[in-house]
């Protein structure tokens, strides 16, 4: 179980760690409380009237017997058994059911008619309404109603009596199944909500260490160099400006990020692609997330990082780079373009026939590995565009 003193907790927004990843915990030991206060109830009623009441007194102490060793299996193992194990809180409900509704069928054998038309309950009472409630919990809306429903064709079966004290019954029921399935429903999705939160908060921490660290290194080397490179000239001057634009890249990274997976698994393509712009590299994308499954957003990105560092190894220096998102009746399109010199004719071919496989791998294999379409235009003093374009079924 969780939330044991002696283990730190992390807070976000004031909630501990630990209400974020078990946010139901609350509603199974209310359930258990629940659960202990109708047996109570139930154990007085029934010796109340136990001479009165019931046909047969011992089977009627009998029933109240299983009940209590039945409470005391379901509040160990609501609390969540041993920890480590798995939680199957959800099957134990569905046994809570059952035994509630076979407690109620035993009605017709132990209470008297009597003391049913008297208005007197039948055997299990309100005690039965806590499976409906760990019904509620485990399997939200549906199986809060679903259980309101079973629990109430059995008052009516077992007691064969439909008068106004058992509707009111069933509308309690009902609306407690109700009620509680969407509280739970609501309280996981804000959860789910509150985790996505934490991880950001814990990767902007994470890039707040790495920012630290790599300015006094990484970044102070790349502004060396390009202003080195800058003074030397030729050849020099051509890495201080690559050196340059990474070190803009690098700064992109640690301040804003690279768009991260979110709890459905799903990563912003956009924030992404964003994060590549540079001195000679300009990116247009939405102001809106473009959400894509985290392992086909990776892999467009890397196909747009090399597709880039083509342009900046072969088109030549002061060439300019624009990479352009579009997304548009559901079909997410990237452009990359350069106005370099373009690549000639059979050039590719070439290249890839003396084992330089950079285009053939880094860019057609990973589209194609995604199930993605890669459109290349080109051609002498046109520059170069790559047009990668994911259908629907593709994302």
């Amino acid at each position: 179980m969780t939330g044991s003193p002696e283990r730190p907790r992390t807070r976000v927004l004031g909630v501990t760690l630990d209400d974020v990843e078990h946010p139901l915990e609350p509603f199974w030991r209310g359930i258990i409380a629940y659960r202990l206060l109708t047996l109570v109830t139930v154990a007085g009623v029934t010796l109340w009237h136990l001479r009165t009441g019931y046909a047969s007194p011992a089977s009627a102490l009998a029933v109240l017997a299983v009940m209590t060793v039945w409470t005391a299996v379901t509040s160990w193992g609501y609390l969540g058994g041993l920890p480590g194990t798995p939680d199957r809180r959800g099957r134990l409900a569905l046994v809570d059911l059952g035994v509630s509704l076979a407690t109620m069928a035993t009605t017709p054998l132990i209470v008297t008619d009597a003391h049913l038309d008297a208005g007197g309950p039948g055997m299990g009472s309100i005690w039965t309404s806590g499976a409906v409630l760990a019904c509620a919990v485990a399997y939200r809306i549906t199986g809060g109603v679903l259980a309101a429903l079973a629990v109430s064709a059995a008052l009516v079966g077992s007691k064969q009596r439909f008068g106004v004290l058992e509707l009111g019954d069933i509308q309690l029921l009902v609306l407690a199944g109700l009620t509680i399935g969407y509280a739970s429903h609501v309280l996981e999705r804000t959860a789910a909500r509150l985790r996505r939160l934490a991880a950001e908060q814990a990767a902007d921490a994470e890039r707040e260490r790495l920012t630290r660290s790599i300015h006094d290194g990484v970044l102070q080397v790349l502004a060396h160099v390009q202003r080195r490179g800058a003074e030397l000239g030729g050849g020099a001057a051509e890495l201080g400006l690559l050196a340059g634009e990474q070190e803009t890249v690098l700064r992109s990274l640690l301040t804003g990020g690279a768009g991260s997976t979110d709890a459905s698994g799903n990563r912003d393509l956009a924030a992404a692609l964003r994060g590549l712009g540079s001195d000679r590299v300009t990116v247009s994308a939405p102001a809106h997330p473009v959400a894509l499954a985290g392992p086909v957003a990776d892999e467009v990105e890397a196909a747009v990082r090399a597709a880039l560092a083509n342009v900046a190894v072969h088109a030549g220096p002061g060439v300019r780079a624009w990479v352009l998102l579009e997304q548009l009746s559901g079909v997410v399109e990237i452009s990359v373009r350069d106005d370099g010199p373009g690549i000639p004719e059979g050039r590719l071919a070439e290249a890839e026939a003396e084992g330089r496989l950079g285009v053939s791998r880094s860019i057609r294999g990973r589209v194609s590995g995604i199930g993605g379409t890669l459109i290349l235009d080109t051609g002498p003093d046109l520059g170069t565009e790559w047009v990668i374009r994911l259908e629907p079924s593709d994302r």
